[in-house]
């Protein structure tokens, strides 16, 4: 990991989604901020849970020119059946292959156990990383802090 830091630019990346569409981050620069989510597996409880309650309030994150993605090392295949079945309606990116590059970018890889930390990032429309948050494994977000951050932006 090199050069992550508040203020900083965010490491751009190109993920496939649930659909197999290419989503690349610096594609969003001028026009949207951009939260992103990283969650340590499909169809795990907490992570479920998250996942359900962004899409339940993904209307108040779109009111600020913002794009979610959520990123795990799922293969596409196993997100694409876990938005199916939760009604996700928001990109869920596999960072399967290289395996784990994107989240190792972001410092957020537990290499033990091949899979992201509980991590989100806030990265305004210059493509710079405003605001991050690291919860423990069984903890999940407080998203109307990342609202809050988001605000902050506009």
């Amino acid at each position: 990991m090199t050069g992550l830091s508040l203020g900083g630019p965010a490491p751009d990346f190109t993920l496939r989604d649930q659909f197999g569409q290419d989503v690349t981050l610096s594609s969003y620069r001028g026009t949207k901020a951009v939260a992103i989510l990283f969650f340590p597996y499909a169809f795990s409880g907490v992570c479920t849970g998250e996942m359900s309650e962004i899409r339940d309030r993904l209307d108040e994150f779109m009111t600020f020119d913002t794009e979610v993605v959520a990123i795990s090392c799922d293969p596409v295949y196993s997100l694409r059946a876990f938005a199916d079945q939760d009604g996700l309606n928001f990109p869920l990116l596999s960072d399967f292959w290289p395996h784990g590059e994107v989240a190792r970018a972001y410092d957020v890889l537990d290499e033990s156990k091949g899979s992201p930390r509980r991590s989100s990032y806030v990265v305004d429309r210059d493509g710079m990383v405003r605001w991050s948050v690291h919860n423990a494994m069984p903890e999940g977000r407080d998203l109307d802090e990342h609202l809050k951050q988001l605000r902050a932006l506009v």
